[in-house]
């Protein structure tokens, strides 16, 4: 199960991640819908790029630049969060939305927690796949932690005091 456009759906995609073995090179991607490591679909793309219903996701140091010129191609990029601590994924989505033009699912992977959830779709993400020890319904209340934002990002053009009407002092009021 994932969090998707705020609602718990089940989830049909499958998320590769390359075993010690593994290489990019020779790993298998199995049929049906796979989301891939960047680094193999930099090393498998001629035959990947036949296939309508593959992904990719990237690690936080990555960067979202080395999927410009496919980026149109993924139903679904995904971003992992090695730790909660490591924010270099918000930027990434971020990049991916505003700089790189993606209108796709964007879907947050990793260690990921409810207190990430509301500052995580601010920065684009519409998909989460929280961790798997912690509780998807409380995970989907950390949309609701706030009421209202006072910067600007993807899911807010302007700032709160662009979007607040104000009342001017009366005139000769101290």
């Amino acid at each position: 199960m994932i969090i998707k456009n705020k609602t718990i759906v089940a989830d049909d995609w499958t998320v590769l991640r390359l075993q010690e073995q593994e290489t990019a090179e020779n790993v298998t991607v199995a049929e049906g819908k796979v989301i891939v490591p960047l680094k193999v679909w930099q090393a498998q793309r001629e035959a990947l790029q036949q296939r309508k219903e593959i992904g990719v996701w990237l690690s936080s140091d990555e960067r979202p630049e080395d999927l410009k010129d496919d980026i149109k191609r993924f139903a679904v990029i995904a971003v992992n969060f090695p730790k909660f601590s490591d924010g270099r994924g918000y930027s990434i989505a971020y990049n991916l939305r505003a700089r790189l033009g993606y209108t796709g699912e964007l879907r947050a992977i990793g260690d990921i927690l409810r207190d990430q959830m509301f500052y995580l779709q601010r920065v684009g993400f519409d998909a989460f796949a929280p961790r798997p020890d912690r509780s998807i319904e409380d995970a989907l209340k950390g949309f609701s932690d706030f009421s209202e934002v006072y910067q600007t990002s993807i899911d807010q053009k302007l700032p709160l005091f662009r979007r607040t009407q104000r009342k001017g002092n009366p005139a000769g009021a101290a």
